[in-house]
Order: structure tokens, then sequence, then C-alpha cells
């Protein structure tokens, strides 16, 4: 029999999934609107079909095997699911109002890794042991080599568009790439819905193991995904306009040659991230993206100051979020 608590964990996850839509919205709109190739309106509509169209194809789920493995199986219960999605929808949130550009991956992770080591210590066990700590360090580690990665490619492919074009008539080639950001920024919004969606099926899979509702060695019931890349693609449509501005002009500069190079860098990153099944945060690929296409330029067109503070809520996500999903669950352990 299907529990009530099971029932609103799966509901909490799918709320998840359309606040880490309106939420990450800015890293697949950000330069394709701040270079006016889309309105704002055009550019979410675009953005969420492409999110969804990644259901069709991202289907070994590796992304959501590595998540669902953060806490071993014997620290989850449903109200650890519970607890970890309170927190990381409560970072989500309070970082949207304020348009801090954080993970939504990092939030999720460390809420639910927060409260499982919280649960550990309730069992007087050593809170590390609750943690998978090969996959927590893997996903940590691309913290810094995710964005390393994005700013790398995009300055690679940057030098590249520069030397092929550069014989062009100026309007012609920005006629041109105006075209060509449709494509790049379709293709990073097919990447971040393959990436981000698959989060949120692993949790609720886990939640419904712990709940009794599947086995673990059962397959993952088909409208768990579906449902994940709805929510993902509605929340992409509502937008999330504070962290558009962040990420679209307060880093530096973007005309339409380099919203192709970064959004090319950030989807290239993100589908070599899925292959080998790291979660990594969309955000963190894209920033370092749009820095790599300022550094081409001159290292004085990034303005640093914002993207130092943008390094602080990175490196804040994980250990807050953790605290919030061990106090949750602290709360939920003293009432019951």
């Amino acid at each position: 029999m299907i529990s009530t608590l099971l029932i609103v964990v799966v509901v909490l996850a799918i709320a998840f999934d359309y606040i880490n839509g309106f939420h990450d919205a800015a890293n697949s709109i950000a330069t394709v609107v701040s270079t006016k190739v889309l309105t704002p309106f055009m550019a979410v509509l675009w953005a969420a079909l492409f999110n969804f169209a990644a259901y069709f194809y991202f289907t070994d789920h590796k992304v959501a095997n590595t998540i669902a493995k953060t806490v071993l199986e014997e620290y989850i219960t449903l109200e650890v699911i519970f607890a970890g999605l309170v927190a990381a929808i409560s970072w989500n949130l309070f970082t949207w109002y304020y348009g801090i550009p954080s993970s939504s991956s990092h939030t999720l992770i460390g809420g639910f890794a927060g409260s499982g080591m919280a649960y550990a210590m309730f069992l007087g066990v050593n809170p590390i042991e609750a943690i998978n700590v090969s996959a927590t360090l893997k996903i940590i580690s691309f913290i810094v080599l995710a964005p390393v990665i994005g700013m790398t490619i995009s300055i690679i492919i940057t030098l590249i568009i520069i030397n092929i074009a550069r014989n062009a008539r100026p309007r012609v080639a920005e006629k041109w790439f105006k075209f060509l950001q449709l494509l790049s920024s379709g293709a990073l919004s097919f990447a971040h819905g393959g990436n981000d969606a698959q989060k949120v099926m692993g949790i609720i899979f886990v939640a419904m193991i712990a709940g009794g509702a599947v086995g673990p060695t059962d397959s993952m019931p088909e409208w768990v995904p579906l449902s994940c890349y709805v929510a993902i693609s509605a929340g992409t449509m509502s937008g999330g306009w504070k962290i558009v501005k962040t990420m679209g002009s307060k880093i530096t500069k973007v005309t339409p040659l380099e919203g192709v190079s970064a959004e090319t860098a950030g989807a290239v990153t993100l589908g070599i991230t899925e292959h080998f099944g790291i979660p990594a945060s969309t955000t963190h690929t894209i920033t370092g993206s749009i820095i790599g296409v300022g550094v081409v330029k001159r290292v004085s067109a990034v303005r640093w100051g914002v993207t130092i503070s943008l390094l602080w809520a990175w490196i804040l996500t994980i250990p807050v979020s953790a605290i919030l999903g061990g106090l949750t669950l602290a709360i939920i352990h003293y009432i019951l």
C-alpha cells in the first residue's frame, strides 16, 4: 500500500523539478536574450521545447543512478528524502529571490546528504558512514571542473570562430551568428533537460524503494521520467528573470558570436558529464563558458567582482543545504 508520506515526497520532488526549471532557465536563455536573438517569451518557449525533447534521448539515466547512490541504502528513509527536498527547495527559492545563480543540482545533493548524515547520527553512527564517499567526491570535484572545462572549451571555440570568420562582412556574420545561436541555445537547453531532470528521477525512485512501492531490482516506472521532464520544462517556461540579468549581462557583455561559443561549450561539457553519469551543475558550466568568451576579448572584460560573488554561492550551496537538510530531519525526528 502506498503511504501518504510517499505521495507527499513524490509531489515535493516534482515541485523541486519545476523550481529547478525556472531557477535554471537563465542558464539556457540568458545569452540568447541578452543578444536580442529572441524575446524573453520566445526564449523560454524555445528552451522548454528542448528541455522536454531530451526525454526521448536520455534513456540510460546514469545521472539519476549517481544521485540515488549519494546516501547509502541503509540510511535512506522517506523522512530523510522529505527533509532533503525541503532543504533543497528552501535554498533554491532563497537564491532565486536574490538573483543568485546557484546550483540546483548541488542543493539537492547537499540536502539529501545532510539529512542522511543526520539520520545516521540519530542511530548513533558516524555520519560519514551514511555517505557514498566516492560518488560525493566526484560530484564535489565538478564544482571546480565543470566551469573550468566550460571555460576552456568556450575559449577554443571562440578562437576557432574568430579565425574562420575574420574576413566575413560584419553584417553578414552577425546574421549568421544569430541563426547559429538559435541552434546553440537549443543544444544547451537539450543538455540541461537531460542532465537536470534525471536528478529528481533518482530521488523519486529511491523514495519509491524506501516506501515499498517498487523493489530495488525493479525498473523505473515510465511515469517518473515523463513527469520530471514535463515539470522541468514547465518551470523553464516560467523563467527566472533576476538570474537571467546576472548571467546575461553582469558577468560580461555577450555578442551573438560569443553566445554561440558559450552555449556550445556548455552543451558539450554537459554532454560529457552526462555520458559519465556525473550530475554537473548547468549553472557552473555556463558561467565558466561565459567567462571564457569574456577572457578571449581581454581579462578585464570579465566583471570579476560578480564572478567572485557567484563562487561564494557555489562553495556555500552544498554545506548550507546539508545543514538545512539535517535541521529539517531533526525537527521531524523530535516531532515524531
